[in-house]
């Protein structure tokens, strides 16, 4: 008589046979003391009064009798417990104790948490801003989050090499972003140093190559801007621009008050003495993070009266179209100069170094013109004073700025200042 064999299945579920189904589980009512649900080979479901289901495995390690946690139900599901006790379980049978395991990879994750790219980061950020100004500051950490952050930012800084900082780099190029691209690898070879110094890292990837080994070079050109004798022109085609009267007035705005297209478009009407004649730029919007002051000529004070009239129930001389709680795009004035044939040939900025110029070739101390352009002083501690200094100079030479373009713009011609630049040096 042949007797039958049983079919074997050396597979761990057939050895610790499943006794629980998703149907048990659910069904699975509370008692007044906590009680278990064996599922096989030391899993069980834990039970306990409030109706809480946890998911435990018994075992042994070096002869003493431990318990680990696995999950909660419905959080972590029947088949998701089975394979954590799996896994564990392999851990046991090559000799680890699975909490011992579990507790290192925890260790580990924090470490690498505290010691990752963006940790250091935040704290090279508080460490190095104090010496800077807000608005650079605040720039540099707007940079910092969208360029570097996303590529390098969870990676543990000891772990970093040099070509995914090149990737990082060559991304930020490869969108357009030259300078840009330069700046994120001085910001991200900072962070190394301050890494370095601080036991985070004991190398620096960022510093093993020079932006030129890896990326185009960059053609230095100044801010576009027209030939003196042609501001005439400028000066009538603005007059008769065919866009917003705001944008119009923005561009007026810009011939005659020489502040940087950002500084000018950001200004709330707080900031303006109109009694005084006198605008106050605080210093966490000026580039040079110093305070400066722009006196008000005559025809400044009549285009700021009527841009009142546009837009004084906002906060902002120029809100933005879109969003009027927020102040216009930086490319509106390009944008606006563009559309009267000054594309390639005429900037914003050009505002700037075309007063400087003319200012310069008609007589004006260069001290004047630099203290009213805010262009900062090596000297940190004199230029702290600068905003303030030769003030009664700087308010007759913006008036006689903004007469010259008055003229200009009127005859069509350049005009030419006959005595007006003597009275100027009167006040030492």
């Amino acid at each position: 008589m042949k007797i039958k064999k049983a079919k074997t299945n050396s597979s761990p579920r057939t050895r610790y046979p499943c006794r629980l189904t998703d149907t048990e589980i659910k069904n699975a009512k509370t008692k007044t003391k906590a009680y278990s649900k064996a599922d096989g080979g030391g899993l069980y479901l834990w039970i306990t009064p409030p109706g809480g289901k946890l998911w435990r495995w018994s075992y042994r390690f070096d002869g003493k009798e431990k318990l680990m946690s696995l999950g909660e139900y419905p959080y972590t599901t029947l088949s998701v417990a089975r394979a954590k006790y799996m896994e564990a379980r392999k851990l046991l049978a090559e000799g680890t104790d699975p909490m011992a395991q579990r507790r290192a990879e925890k260790t580990a994750k924090k470490a690498a948490s505290e010691n990752s790219f963006q940790s250091v980061a935040a704290k090279w950020m508080e460490h190095w801003h104090h010496e800077k100004s807000p608005r650079h500051a605040a720039y540099v950490k707007r940079r910092m989050e969208a360029d570097i952050l996303p590529g390098l930012g969870a990676r543990p800084i000891a772990e970093i090499e040099v070509p995914e900082i090149v990737a990082m780099v060559m991304a930020i190029e490869n969108r357009g972003a030259g300078v840009i691209a330069r700046r994120a690898l001085q910001t991200t070879a900072q962070i190394f140093r301050y890494g370095i110094a601080h036991g985070y890292a004991k190398r620096n990837p960022a510093s093993e190559f020079r932006a030129g080994d890896i990326l185009k070079p960059i053609r230095e050109t100044n801010y576009a801007r027209i030939e003196a004798k042609e501001l005439p022109d400028l000066l009538r085609r603005t007059e008769i621009y065919q866009g917003t009267h705001v944008t119009r007035l923005a561009m007026k705005l810009m011939a005659l008050t020489f502040l940087r297209t950002s500084e000018l478009i950001g200004a709330p009407w707080t900031e303006f003495d109109f009694e005084a004649a006198r605008w106050d730029v605080p210093a966490e919007r000026m580039k040079s993070g110093r305070r400066h002051i722009v006196p008000l000529a005559r025809q400044t004070l009549e285009i700021l009266g009527v841009l009142h009239d546009l837009t004084g129930h906002s906060k902002w001389l120029f809100p933005g179209d879109r969003n009027p709680k927020k102040f216009m795009s930086n490319n509106t004035i390009l944008k606006g100069l563009d559309r009267m044939g000054y594309k390639g040939a005429m900037t914003g900025h050009g505002f700037r170094g075309l007063a400087s110029t003319v200012l310069h070739e008609l007589g004006y101390q260069g001290e004047y013109i630099e203290l009213q352009l805010a262009h900062l002083k090596k000297d940190k501690v004199s230029a702290a004073y600068d905003y303030a200094r030769y003030l009664a100079p700087r308010t007759t030479m913006m008036q006689d700025w903004a007469d010259f373009l008055e003229k200009a713009q009127k005859t069509g011609k350049v005009p030419q200042f006959t005595g007006k630049v003597a009275r100027v040096f009167d006040e030492p």
